[in-house]
Parts: C-alpha cells; sequence; structure tokens
C-alpha cells in the first residue's frame, strides 16, 4: 500500500514537475534567443513576462473580452513592449560599444523601472484572474492520482508554441537569418540581412513568449509587478541547457520543474528553492556550458 501511494505521488508530481517546466521552458527560450543574437542575458525578461500578464487581466476584467482576445492581446502587447525595450534602451549602446556587459547592465535597470512603473500605476496589491478562466476540474486517473486540467491545458498550449518557434525558425525565411545570425551576426548583416528588423523580431518572439508564460503563472501564482522575479528559475534552466541553445533551453525547463515538483512532493516545498539553486552551482562546476551550450575558448 505505500509503494503504491509512492507510485501515486510520484506520478503525480511528474505530471505536475512537467506543466510548469514547460511554461518555464516558454520563457527560458526567450531568453536563449536573445542570448543567441547578441550574447548578453536581458534581465528585463521577467518585465515582459509582467507586461504580459497584466494586459490580459484588464481586458479581461476592464473591457470583458473574453480569455483569447485578451490573450492574443498581451501577447501581441507584450512582444511590442520587448521590441520597443531594444530599439529605445539597447540600440543606442549597441550603436556605441560591442561590450556586452554594458546590455546586461541596462537591462538590469529596465527590469526594476518596468517592474516599480507597474507598483506605481496599478499597486502593488495581488491580483487573481477568474477562476473560469482556463479549465479547473480534476481528473482522476485511479487509485490517488489526480490531475488538474489546468496542468495538462498549460502543458499542451506551451507544447504548440515552442512546436511553432521550431516551425518559424525552420521554415521562414527570418527564421534562417536568426539561426544565420546565431552563428554570426555581423556576416549576416554583411550578407545583406537587416540586423535591426532581426533583432527586433527576435525580441518580439521573445516577450511574446514570456507573455504565455505570464498569463500561466498568473493563474498559478496570481498577479503581482514582481511576478516577474521568477524568471529567475526560467534563466537557471536556460543556464543549465546551455544558454543560446533552444533545445538546452526546453530540456533545463523540464527538468528544472521535475527537480522542484519531486522536492515539493518527497522532501519539503520549502527545499525547492535550495535544489534548484544547487542544480545551478554543480553545473557551473561540472560543465559551465550547459548540455547543449558550446564551449568557447578565448581568442588571442
Amino acid at each position: 500500500m505505500v509503494n503504491g501511494v509512492q507510485f501515486s505521488t510520484l506520478f503525480q508530481q511528474i505530471i505536475n514537475g512537467l506543466s510548469l517546466g514547460s511554461v518555464y521552458a516558454l520563457i527560458a527560450v526567450g531568453y536563449s534567443l536573445v542570448y543567441s543574437i547578441l550574447s548578453f542575458s536581458n534581465f528585463a525578461h521577467g518585465g515582459f513576462l509582467v507586461v504580459g500578464g497584466y494586459i490580459c487581466y484588464g481586458l479581461l476584467m476592464g473591457k470583458g473580452f473574453n480569455i483569447w482576445i485578451a490573450s492574443l492581446g498581451a501577447l501581441v502587447g507584450a512582444g511590442f513592449v520587448a521590441a520597443l525595450t531594444e530599439r529605445l534602451a539597447y540600440k543606442p549602446i549597441r550603436e556605441r560599444t560591442s561590450m556586452t556587459l554594458y546590455l546586461l547592465i541596462a537591462s538590469m535597470g529596465v527590469s526594476i523601472v518596468i517592474e516599480n512603473l507597474f507598483v506605481i500605476v496599478v499597486g502593488g496589491r495581488f491580483r487573481a484572474l477568474p477562476q473560469n478562466t482556463f479549465p479547473s476540474a480534476l481528473f482522476s486517473l485511479g487509485g490517488n492520482v489526480t490531475v488538474s486540467a489546468f496542468d495538462i491545458f498549460s502543458l499542451v498550449i506551451a507544447v504548440t508554441f515552442l512546436g511553432g518557434l521550431q516551425l518559424f525558425l525552420s521554415r521562414t525565411r527570418w527564421g534562417l537569418a536568426i539561426r544565420a545570425a546565431a552563428c554570426d551576426l555581423r556576416t549576416a548583416g554583411l550578407m545583406g540581412v537587416n540586423v535591426s528588423l532581426l533583432i527586433a523580431i527576435v525580441f518580439f518572439v521573445a516577450g511574446l513568449l514570456a507573455a504565455v508564460g505570464g498569463i500561466f503563472l498568473s493563474v498559478r501564482y496570481t498577479l503581482y509587478p514582481q511576478l516577474g522575479g521568477i524568471t529567475t528559475k526560467a534563466f537557471v534552466a536556460a543556464v543549465i541547457g546551455g544558454l543560446g541553445s533552444l533545445p538546452g533551453a526546453v530540456v533545463g525547463s523540464l527538468i528544472l520543474g521535475l527537480a522542484e515538483m519531486l522536492t515539493a512532493g518527497f522532501i519539503s516545498s520549502q527545499m525547492r528553492d535550495l535544489v534548484v539553486f544547487s542544480m545551478l552551482v554543480i553545473m557551473l562546476l561540472v560543465k559551465p556550458a550547459g548540455f547543449f551550450g558550446k564551449q568557447i575558448g578565448d581568442k588571442i
């Protein structure tokens, strides 16, 4: 009986971990997309997640739109904010210096600006999307195993968006340009690629995916201006998988989601963060480039 209960708990936590990991993957892929092109970690990425969550909430509660229209508005709005951020905050720095450290510092500043703008404009209190926004029923799979329809729904939507991203990168002209720029941005520009437009598209796509994650995380944890801080775990997932590698971001996110849920189910929910950041330290010590990252040596 004990083994049966443990197996039920294991199975349920695996499903929960895959659902959470798929949401992390949407965010981690955005980190990796930007890093693959500009070689810096955009720490303002969490702000785009918050933008998407608040746009969705505003369109649902303030304008009375249904969840599909509100979500579409959130995706487009967050993508536009991400592209605008690149144009106003990062492009002037890129044109003046090739040092990515300045971009990193600027992204930290942008993150703080976005967070505080929401605190000033909408306030710091917690908000919840309506409970009937997404499926919330529980399904029994036999024994003590129950699966939330929301977990299944978020997993399916995340896989759909990640699959769409893969098709975009592999089947479209701009997808080919992004893959070429990931190898060498300067050479792609010399071959006729509009680098400024390409970077804007990359940021738009990253912001769009962050908004999808923001909507699901708003349902899971409620919505507040500091929600973007959770993207730290998505960044950890991107590092574990290998910064700049999209398959690595997905694999790292799934590993992280499973580790969190299994820790919560079998050890303690208070140990989740300890396990996550311990994995980061171990990975940096053992394999700094991550599972799928490229080890680049110093050039003289």
